[in-house]
């Protein structure tokens, strides 16, 4: 049987089951009541890991929850169509299926080839975790103009999945260049 979590516990960054769904704490707020034989409330706000939906609710200290069906396994990105992104477990080498909800902007940083971490609840996926940064190749970029050197000055650069991103003047076609997955900026040039 799956171990039971007391709503006091949950912490920033755990997951939880509540009504058969996982979710994943954002925040956690404890109020303690002034009067005697009042409830300990416990303010939880959390995404929902399936919808990716936000919300607050408020439990009583002593409401449990299961803990969830998760597990984090690797895979590789295959490609994409119509009906979704396909990527390849890399312990089975099944085949699993994201929609288009579940990768959100994922696609902006994902090659083919390209290792993730893949979220699965009850066995089936869920989402994605890409890794802090990934390395893509410029395909188009204008060249930098001489002079333009006071200050830190950039130029829009075209990747290879299609994003664009600002980098500065030196970047050329061909280069591959580090990119930040959170924020989609620049983080450095590829060695």
């Amino acid at each position: 049987m799956a171990a039971l979590i007391e709503a006091i516990t949950v912490k920033r960054k755990m997951c939880f089951e509540f009504e058969n769904t996982p979710y994943y704490c954002l925040e956690a707020e404890v109020s303690t009541p002034t009067a005697r034989g009042g409830q300990t409330l416990v303010r939880l706000k959390m995404r929902n890991l399936l919808t990716r939906a936000v919300f607050d609710k408020t439990f009583k200290a002593g409401d449990r929850f299961k803990e969830p069906d998760l597990e984090m396994v690797e895979a590789s990105y295959l490609y994409s169509d119509g009906e979704g992104s396909y990527f390849l477990d890399q312990e089975t080498f099944d085949t699993l299926t994201l929609t288009g909800e579940m990768i959100g902007n994922a696609l902006d940083f994902l090659v083919e080839g390209a290792l993730i971490q893949l979220h699965k609840f009850n066995g089936n996926p869920i989402g994605l975790k890409l890794p802090d940064q990934v390395e893509l190749e410029v395909t188009y970029t204008e060249p930098g103009a001489r002079g333009d050197t006071s200050g830190n000055v950039t130029k829009l650069a075209r990747l290879e999945t299609g994003l664009e991103v600002k980098v500065p003047l030196f970047i050329q076609e061909g280069v591959k260049v580090r990119v930040y997955t959170e924020t989609g900026e620049f983080a450095g040039r590829a060695y």
